[in-house]
């Protein structure tokens, strides 16, 4: 059986966007006629084998019915505008990790009173949403107990709403416990890198409750992540692995409060993390916004060898803005004040 996909191509920015749009040559990205598309690439799948082919949407009158009303289905969700986003053009979320071990910044922020001045400067630096870790995920990380892991963000999540009423609260964690008692204090999102398969208490924590919840793509586990990864397509695999859990969330009461993140670097190879990041806007016709969490991935290192830098801020901005240019709205990043730096002059540019 071949089945369909399509991902939205050939954009369009600023003033020239809104005429392609008004003359209807043409369509809106997430709701914005500051960025349009009229291509897209249509891909289909049957067993191990993958075509595809990029057409004009003009063209879609062409196709053979059953590929025409699938691909229109995309389209009405490739054009929607995505709730989380309001009227913004994009989305910081400061990382918060209060962690000994994170593969970045680990210990420098693991007491609340360094925990509460980092979250004040990622506000003053233009950061919409915290995301506070109490256990590393990086390759190789070794399980904590949950006990640990609370005693580690209690504090800071008892108290941010309090401190920081306007600011969304996102919680990192794979333990249904520091679920269960961040709900309590009002957190607005649960970033579960294990997509709620960690553990098996997690899913039904979150299900019916009026939050947002991260379908994060990991192959394996952080102990083993890293350990030749293999997919048969990668971006048609992560693809059909959202379409799964979005399925899941299908009964749930709050089935539309969900973000996508392909997970680079959770289970992928410098290969497999281009390849979802060149073509990530195919996950626009899942209809639900896209985060992505580029910064100081391994993959800049890949890339830039003997030109690595410690906090990687040059290959991180530059994935963010390839990622923004193609309507991904939420940025995960530890350098907030750089990268929403970096979009506000490359959306200023965009919009000439």
């Amino acid at each position: 059986m071949v089945k369909y996909y399509t991902r939205a191509c050939n954009f369009f920015y600023g003033e020239f966007s809104k005429k392609q749009v008004k003359t209807k040559n043409s369509l809106p990205l997430c709701g914005s006629n500051e960025v349009s598309f009229n291509q897209l690439e249509i891909f289909a799948r049957n067993g191990r084998y993958v075509s595809s082919k990029i057409i004009k949407i003009s063209e879609l009158k062409n196709l053979p019915k059953k590929i025409k009303f699938k691909v229109n289905n995309d389209i009405k969700k490739i054009t929607q505008k995505k709730k989380i986003i309001k009227n913004q053009s994009h989305m910081i979320m400061g990382i918060l990790n209060m962690t000994p071990d994170s593969f970045s910044d680990g210990g420098k922020f693991n007491s609340p009173k360094k925990a509460l001045k980092k979250i004040q400067d990622m506000i003053n630096s233009g950061a919409d949403i915290i995301d506070v870790g109490g256990e590393s995920t990086r390759p190789g990380s070794k399980i904590i107990p949950h006990k640990v892991e609370w005693k580690r963000v209690e504090e800071i999540i008892r108290n941010f709403k309090k401190k920081f009423p306007k600011i969304l609260l996102s919680i990192d964690t794979r333990k249904s416990e520091i679920i269960k008692k961040s709900i309590t204090h009002n957190a607005d999102i649960i970033n579960d890198v294990s997509c709620f398969n960690f553990d098996n208490r997690s899913f039904s924590q979150v299900k019916n409750k009026n939050i947002w919840k991260v379908l994060h793509h990991m192959q394996g586990t952080p102990q083993n992540m890293q350990n030749n990864p293999k997919y048969k397509n990668v971006l048609l695999d992560i693809y059909d692995f959202f379409e799964k859990k979005i399925k899941d969330f299908k009964i749930a009461k709050y089935k539309s409060k969900l973000i996508l993140d392909p997970g680079i670097g959770f289970g992928k190879n410098l290969k497999h993390n281009l390849i979802l990041l060149n073509k990530i806007s195919i996950f626009h016709s899942l209809g639900f916004p896209i985060l992505v969490g580029t910064s100081r991935k391994r993959f800049i290192n890949d890339i830039s060898g003997s030109y690595d830098s410690k906090e990687r801020i040059g290959g991180t901005l530059s994935s963010v803005l390839y990622a923004f240019s193609q309507g991904v709205k939420i940025f995960r990043v530890h350098n907030v004040r750089e990268v929403k730096q970096g979009i506000l002059v490359f959306e200023k540019m965009l919009k000439q």
